[in-house]
């Protein structure tokens, strides 16, 4: 019996060690934050700002988080948590006038601001996911200029 307890236990305590390191490694993972902190002129309204996870979902699927900004309220930064460390993208506009949506010209070009994260620019459209993407792990800051 004593042979089996001395065989076992280092065996055990690397099992345990294991699981300790994995379960912090998971903990870690949810640990991620983003601080999110918008630059606007317009000083009514709300800022509507979508959280994308993959570059599938940021060329037409659904958002992992949606967070609004109230601007004429003095809202300029907050704070998204309980995230995954991984690859995100940002997709904002300034409902400057607060009818819930981005209004656009008779030719659908936007007239109230818009951004995309890393402040990436489109080219006769939206700023593309390679350009837009970024790396969360901890607490990260993007800052969204809106024009």
């Amino acid at each position: 019996m004593n042979i089996l307890i001395r065989n076992l236990a280092p065996a055990f305590f690397l099992m345990m060690a294991a699981t300790s390191a994995h379960a912090a490694s998971l903990q870690a993972e949810q640990a991620a934050s983003l601080n999110l902190k918008v630059e606007t002129a317009a000083a009514t309204g709300k800022v509507m700002v979508v959280l994308y996870d993959s570059e599938a979902a940021y060329e037409g699927g659904a958002p992992v988080r949606a967070v609004e900004l109230d601007i004429a309220a003095g809202q300029h930064e907050t704070v998204i948590e309980g995230l995954k460390a991984g690859t995100y993208g940002l997709k904002a506009f300034h409902d400057v006038n607060g009818n819930g949506k981005m209004d656009t010209n008779p030719f659908g070009m936007p007239v109230e601001p818009y951004a995309f994260s890393n402040n990436a620019v489109g080219n006769m459209g939206p700023a593309k996911w390679d350009r837009a993407r970024f790396e969360v792990s901890g607490q990260t800051l993007q800052t969204l200029n809106l024009r």
